[in-house]
């Protein structure tokens, strides 16, 4: 089963960044109950290898997560570039 029938994975999104690649997949528990969300990082390592590194979401913690990146993002772009800016501007 797939798409609404479920069976593990139901909506994934890919983002391509340089030689990295992520994946954003929304799964099904066995009992196909409940959902999480995994997160991937894939990053070629050779001719045909990939090193992987995998987080996983639950729903109960969706909320905390989306906040602190959003916290953090913010910080990034509003202290520490805009930091970078003025000092290229000195």
């Amino acid at each position: 089963m797939d798409n609404n029938g479920y069976k593990d994975e139901i909506f994934t999104k890919r983002v391509r960044a340089g030689k990295r690649t992520y994946f954003f997949d929304v799964k099904s528990t066995k009992s196909e109950k409940d959902f999480y969300i995994t997160i991937t990082e894939s990053k070629r390592v050779g001719e045909d290898e990939y090193e992987k590194h995998k987080v996983f979401l639950y729903k109960e913690d969706f909320d905390k997560f989306r906040d602190a990146l959003a916290e953090t993002i913010e910080y990034v772009q509003n202290q520490l570039l805009e930091q970078l800016e003025v000092e290229k501007r000195d």
